[in-house]
């Protein structure tokens, strides 16, 4: 059974302990023919105006371009063997101004939560004007956490997403 919660609030301890705990999420779109793609990724999150965002250094790929410019709509999905589960859906875009990529690269260098996030020069030696940095940004509009020891479940929805 689902509880759903009004405020993101409600849940926002236990979406920050599993992410923090599970660190790696799959990552998935859909193409043009509606089959998903998986792949696995390390975003940050915040909490912005009591919603979450989150934002993925990335490479710009083909396939992964292709996709969010069909559609943008995402699934961002946690888990570990203890069966505690994060699942994010979302609309992720990518994020092209120079300070919202200086945002996200500051996020992941002091860890958000803390905990979470990485040196991201190991990837972009150019620093956050690398031409091969690049982020999405991730608007959430639903969050269901999944907790394994009783499969209690909550989730919270964006009410003015359509």
């Amino acid at each position: 059974m689902v509880v759903k919660v009004e405020t993101f609030s409600e849940i926002e301890g236990e979406f920050f302990e599993y992410v923090k705990d599970i660190v790696y999420c799959t990552m998935i779109t859909v193409d043009r023919k509606s089959r998903p793609r998986a792949r696995v990724l390390l975003p940050v999150w915040e909490v912005v105006d009591g919603r979450p965002v989150g934002w993925l250094a990335a490479h710009k790929t083909p396939v992964k371009t292709a996709h969010l410019a069909h559609n943008p709509h995402t699934t961002y999905s946690y888990w570990n063997p203890r069966q505690n589960a994060v699942f994010v859906d979302s609309v992720s875009t990518w994020a092209p101004t120079p300070e919202e990529r200086e945002y996200a690269w500051d996020l992941y260098r002091r860890g958000s939560p803390a905990g979470v996030g990485y040196d991201p020069r190991n990837f972009w030696r150019g620093g956050p004007t690398d031409p091969e940095y690049h982020v999405l940004r991730i608007d959430a509009w639903r969050v269901q956490v999944l907790r394994g020891t009783d499969l209690s479940s909550r989730m919270w929805t964006d009410a003015s997403a359509g």
